[in-house]
């Protein structure tokens, strides 16, 4: 496993929330942030129960989940970047890196497939 996901996984939660520290307050605005607090944070809780896991089978299911919640995460910023509530310089930077994330977890995920479980 690549050994940064776990700490850039962590810290790209820490930017979900500044982002969603950094919204207007209306409804939309709210639930948009709820959803994306929940999913930008659960990456990297589920990356963390991975690296725990007692099984090539459970490693692959929770990193599986973590590239679910990357791709929701990653539609979130999208949908508020294009929805101009915030500036495209503070959200510009976490699309992309949601976008790398994404990746690095589906390659992983990709060659846990018939493979053992590597060590952490």
């Amino acid at each position: 496993m690549d050994k940064n996901i776990k700490e850039r996984t962590y810290n790209f939660a820490l930017q979900t929330i500044q982002i969603v520290q950094k919204l207007p307050f209306d409804t939309a605005t709210k639930i948009i942030g709820r959803q994306l607090i929940r999913s930008g944070t659960s990456i990297g809780a589920n990356v963390e129960e991975a690296t725990a896991a007692g099984s090539k089978d459970d490693f692959t299911y929770k990193m599986n989940i973590a590239l679910k919640e990357a791709r929701e995460t990653h539609y979130w910023l999208r949908l508020l970047s294009d929805s101009k509530f915030i500036d495209k310089k503070y959200i510009d930077p976490t699309i992309t890196e949601a976008d790398e994330i994404k990746k690095i977890i589906g390659s992983i995920v990709s060659k846990m497939r018939g493979k053992s479980k590597p060590r952490c």
